[in-house]
């Protein structure tokens, strides 16, 4: 009776195996990555670029879809409605994930208790730029100006709540200056109005403003990062130039909705990792201002609760609001 009873059991055991065998393979069928932003900006390319990389390694076609709305809330929530499976990803940067639940009171998620970061994909630093002919060459010349007409220099950006405007307020706050903040709607008009001499300073993310850099229409003086960039080797670190503390960096990743299962994390990561560090992708993301990043989603989600820390704080002290 005990024999018969065991080799049922081993029967059933060895029935059943398909099925767990297919619910840990990953992944079986297309995924999909939400782009909480428009098409045609650098997320956008960016999701793209991960979608090839995922179609490539994984052998499943993955596909882009640009969710626009609320500074990148409603394409996060369409993330959370779908199935925490790992088949659905999200493009993230500081707007939905790090800066709006600091901003927006009624944000309907908390990024790291509702996703899980999956893969680090880059960063670029902030770069403080002027005009080709401001009069303004170093950070102590930004510094000095400001010091001397508390107020009286403005710098841009492309809205409240932006990367520019965090950026330009941690400068304020870690220079002991007064700058005056003029937000714009997007970049393009804000770099307009910088090279008609309009507006005196922009500390922006390097990618939205590398063509006017390219161009020489505008100059960079320093860059946010915490060391020098391969990106503008020859340009110096606004704490190297005399604002220490300074450091503002965006950054480039996936999500998943919390609860993915861990072979499918591991398996999405490991892809995204092995296309950056291919020659060809590492050029493309230079090209587009990005430094690769990789590594564990351990890290990755490390990084992106000191960066949640960090502008809540920034936010806080700074006085921002969303109005």
């Amino acid at each position: 009776m005990m024999e018969r009873r065991t080799l049922l059991g081993l029967a059933a055991g060895m029935a059943a195996m398909p099925e767990a065998f297919a619910q840990e393979r990953f992944p079986t069928r297309g995924l999909r990555i939400v782009i909480p932003f428009a098409a045609g900006g650098s997320t956008d390319i960016l999701a793209r670029l991960c979608a090839q990389m995922l179609t490539e390694k994984l052998g499943q076609t993955t596909v882009a879809e640009n969710i626009t709305g609320a500074g990148g809330t409603i394409g996060a929530q369409r993330v959370l409605d779908a199935p925490a499976d790992g088949y659905t990803l999200m493009a993230g940067t500081p707007g939905p994930i790090t800066i709006n639940p600091h901003l927006q009171p009624r944000i309907p998620y908390q990024p790291l208790r509702d996703f899980e970061p999956v893969a680090f994909v880059g960063a670029s630093p902030a770069v403080v730029v002027v005009r080709r002919e401001s009069p303004i060459r170093t950070i102590a010349d930004l510094v000095a100006a400001a010091k001397a007409e508390p107020g009286k220099l403005t710098y841009a950006s492309a809205g409240i709540g932006s990367f520019a405007h965090l950026s330009g307020e941690l400068f304020k706050w870690r220079a002991g200056v007064d700058l005056t903040h003029v937000p714009y709607r997007g970049t393009a008009p804000a770099a307009t109005d910088i090279i008609g001499g309009r507006i005196d300073v922009m500390f922006e993310n390097y990618p939205s403003v590398q063509g006017n850099l390219t161009g020489g229409e505008l100059r960079t003086i320093a860059i946010g990062a915490t060391a020098r960039s391969a990106l503008l080797p020859g340009v110096p670190t606004v704490a190297e130039a005399g604002v220490p503390g300074y450091e503002s960096t965006s950054w480039f990743g996936l999500f998943a909705r919390a609860g993915i299962p861990p072979a499918a994390l591991a398996t999405l990561n490991a892809a995204i990792n092995a296309g950056i560090a291919e020659p060809a992708m590492t050029a493309r993301l230079a090209g587009l201002g990005i430094e690769p990043a990789g590594g564990p989603p351990a890290a990755f989600r490390d990084y992106i609760a000191r960066k949640l820390a960090e502008t809540g704080e920034l936010i806080r002290t700074a006085r921002i609001t969303a109005e």
